[in-house]
């Protein structure tokens, strides 16, 4: 089995909803998610995926989608008001914890065709979570609602 490693570095906010410890305020971090993918062969020259190939697909879309984005579940009440300002932000039908961020980041490199094998998010630089299939067990994606936002209404005369 051969194995390579993409780290990709981004920003994010978030806050989790119905917890009662800090993480239940608006806040940011600066992660890292780390994506391993794993074949049994090499490709014609000699590589399991090339690592551009993983920043091209993968970071490119959690630089697109998730960087500088705030990352909220759902049924978050801020989200009327982000609406309103023309605020960017991601809506997630769980709480935006680290394990939800890196499986909704695994789910994004299958859908790509990269044989991931698991995804680590980094949210501090001392504590992450892990996301890895259990082979044979199925499992419902993440969904997401990505908002771009626009410009915000004009301040009143």
């Amino acid at each position: 089995m051969f194995r390579v490693t993409k780290e990709i570095h981004f920003c994010y906010g978030h806050r989790l909803l119905n917890y009662a410890g800090k993480c239940r305020n608006l806040h940011g971090h600066n992660g890292k998610a780390v994506v391993t993918v794993e074949t049994e062969s090499l490709d014609a020259l000699g590589m399991v995926v090339d690592f551009t190939e993983i920043k091209r697909v993968i970071g490119k879309w959690i630089d697109d989608t998730l960087d500088h984005r705030m990352l909220l579940h759902q049924d978050d009440p801020i989200i009327p008001e982000l609406e309103r300002q023309g605020e960017p932000f991601v809506a997630l039908d769980a709480n935006p914890t680290a394990e939800t961020i890196a499986r909704l980041i695994f789910d994004r490199a299958v859908a790509h065709g990269l044989p991931v094998t698991e995804v680590i998010l980094w949210e501090t630089e001392n504590s992450f979570a892990t996301y890895r299939p259990t082979p044979g067990v199925p499992s419902r994606p993440v969904a997401m609602r990505e908002v771009v936002g626009g410009t915000p209404p004009a301040a009143p005369e």
